[in-house]
């Protein structure tokens, strides 16, 4: 490269700069690879990231896809675990947690409707042969009104199921049912032991209240009663000579407590007592408790039992 100049005389001079082609050559070459290596490097992470990305968050959201699936076809028996971390992970254990609840739902559903149309099937097939018979002419006179009144006996268990089970249903579905108030404790269980008199009085038990706390709930008046009333009667019917109903605080919450001074639960029947057409000895349709713990736990509360040390059977239902 050359250019033209002048110094300060005004005479011209000309400059000339030359550079070896073997060092701009080698400075290109060394460029070049230094690119190629750049972009090599470049790919092999890129290629990096997508493995990393397909493994953490592509593959285990393809294979929550196909567990997801299987819940909706309700092949629970084939659900496998993802291993996945992170949020993804997290979202999995939902998934498999509602699996789980889904699953206890159907099979308590279809346990539900099996008991339910045996609990059905029986007063049916009472009526109808009693029906029958009268029609026939098989019974007659004495025997006639004996078949009569079991009629309408079995007619009468048969709607009492058929309006708990609507109960049920509606309790778990509807939300216009409840309609919530401020109740005293005092003025609830009192209510209760009023409503029980009868059946205490035939089955010779003392229905006894202490109140140590008289707190308001915020409940459906009804609702808890009917509540109270399915659980005390269940007590009354096993108790011996008292139930006790009392009312007191721990640990923060209102415990209401009915302690009968019968023979307790039968230990294989405890961890079943508030399902759906479960009976124990004297039980009428199976449905009492279970509608005591729905409108318990639609009023925000929880229900237990267990069998006190010196006898009996314990409800307690915190608020």
């Amino acid at each position: 490269m050359s250019k033209l100049r002048y110094d300060y005389r005004g005479e011209r001079y000309l400059l000339a700069l030359a550079t070896p082609l073997e060092e701009l050559q080698a400075i290109q070459s060394l460029y070049t690879m230094r690119l190629v290596a750049i972009f090599i490097i470049g790919i092999m992470v890129a290629v990096l990231f997508s493995y990393l990305l397909t493994k953490r968050l592509v593959t285990p959201l393809s294979r929550l896809k196909e567990e997801v699936n299987k819940i909706e076809n309700r092949r629970f028996n084939e659900i496998q675990p993802v291993n996945a971390t992170g949020e993804i992970g997290e979202v999995e254990q939902s998934v498999l947690d509602m699996a789980k609840e889904l699953e206890r739902y159907i099979h308590s559903q279809k346990h539900f409707f099996q008991n339910a149309s045996h609990e059905l099937k029986t007063p049916l097939m009472t009526i109808q042969g009693y029906a029958e018979g009268v029609k026939d002419g098989i019974f007659e006179g004495e025997k006639a009104d004996r078949s009569l009144d079991l009629i309408v006996k079995e007619s009468e268990r048969l709607k009492k199921i058929v309006n708990e089970i609507i109960l049920l249903a509606k309790l778990d579905s509807e939300e216009g049912i409840y309609h919530p108030e401020n109740i005293s404790i005092e003025k609830l269980l009192k209510e209760t032991q009023e409503r029980l008199h009868p059946l205490a009085a035939e089955k010779d038990v003392q229905v006894k209240i202490d109140v140590e706390t008289n707190r308001e709930l915020f409940v459906d008046e009804e609702k808890m009663l009917q509540a109270l009333i399915n659980i005390v009667s269940n007590g009354i019917r096993h108790a011996h000579h008292t139930v006790w109903l009392r009312s007191f605080e721990r640990g923060g919450d209102q415990v209401l407590q009915i302690h009968d001074d019968g023979d307790g639960v039968p230990e294989d029947l405890l961890p079943q007592l508030f399902h759906r057409f479960v009976k124990g000895n004297e039980g009428e349709t199976g449905l009492g408790l279970a509608i005591s713990r729905a409108i318990i736990e639609r009023s925000k509360g929880s229900i237990h039992v267990y069998n006190h040390e010196n006898g009996g059977a314990v409800f307690e239902i915190i608020m």
